[in-house]
């Protein structure tokens, strides 16, 4: 046998990957196909497009269901059909990149407006905190100093750190808090999906469902809503697809639920305002809590 033939055939009967013994196209330990080589250009693109962009179907498959039939994609999951569809958490990082990058490139500003009516639109900043007294007034300066000294009574460092933040220009103010909202953000949204289950889990206790299928059907509604959030940020100018799609939005939520869990509509509207309220609570103390650590800890 030569020194060809007999790497051809060590390769077919031993796995690369884990070593074991193989007979066939596959190894039955680790699933490694057995007949390796370097891709060419083409079917390395192939591989990417299939498992990574899912063009083959399941994108698809998901999205239909995700957009159009609310909590069907999650039951789907939970019954046991699940190979024809794109996994839940790569479905909700892939459509909050998207949302966060799209938010990032639209222009918004984190602080608010500088007055300007042509200038991007602020990202939710309270009317209060628009109306707040100007920098350079005597009310801003005692509250930045009585807000300061609070803090170096409990830490000196971030005092020192949140005086210097403050005295910033505002633009370099500005840009600071975008950069620091658009690094940390992301995260605690993130961290949000075991919470955002466990209060699944309290507002349907006694229903038999596991934690597990409440972090589902988390994944799969917080994708629907990066999503449609993304859709909103690209409809600028288009007023009418807005309203659709905020409608949409607020309705697809307890439509979800009540294929999902079950339920009378009065009972599912009251577990939905509880659910919203408690999460937009803890949306705001995360995102806060997340700014707070990026601009002064």
């Amino acid at each position: 046998m030569t020194t060809d033939a007999l790497i051809e055939h060590q390769h077919l009967e031993t796995c690369k990957n884990c070593g074991a013994t193989t007979n066939g196209n596959f190894c039955h330990q680790c699933g490694q196909a057995t007949h390796l080589h370097v891709p060419s250009a083409r079917e390395f693109l192939h591989e990417f497009m299939a498992h990574y962009v899912a063009i083959e179907g399941k994108l698809w498959r998901s999205l239909k269901l995700l957009l159009f039939k609310p909590g069907l994609l999650s039951r789907e999951y939970i019954e046991g059909r699940r190979v024809r569809y794109v996994e839940p958490l790569r479905l909700y990082l892939s459509f909050s990149i998207i949302f966060f990058a799209m938010m990032k490139l639209s222009g918004v500003e984190i602080m608010g407006g500088s007055g300007d009516t042509d200038a991007p639109a602020a990202i939710s900043v309270p009317a209060a905190v628009q109306a707040a007294p100007a920098r350079d007034s005597v009310e801003f300066i005692q509250i930045r100093t009585d807000f300061v000294r609070w803090l170096a009574a409990r830490s000196p460092q971030v005092a020192a750190r949140a005086d210097r933040f403050l005295n910033l220009p505002e633009a370099q103010r500005k840009e600071t808090a975008k950069r620091v909202f658009f690094s940390y953000t992301p995260y605690a949204i993130f961290l949000m999906m075991p919470v955002f289950a466990f209060y699944l889990k309290l507002l349907y206790a006694g229903k038999g469902r596991r934690y597990g299928e409440h972090f589902l059907f988390a994944l799969h509604s917080n994708a629907f809503a990066f999503f449609m959030l993304s859709l909103f940020i690209a409809a600028d100018g288009w007023n009418f697809v807005r309203f659709v799609l905020l409608t949409w939005l607020v309705f697809y939520l307890p439509t979800a639920m009540r294929r999902v869990y079950g339920g009378g509509r009065a009972v599912t509207a009251l577990r939905w305002f509880m659910l919203i309220f408690l999460h937009l609570v803890t949306l705001v103390s995360f995102v806060v809590s997340a700014l707070f650590s990026g601009l002064l800890l």
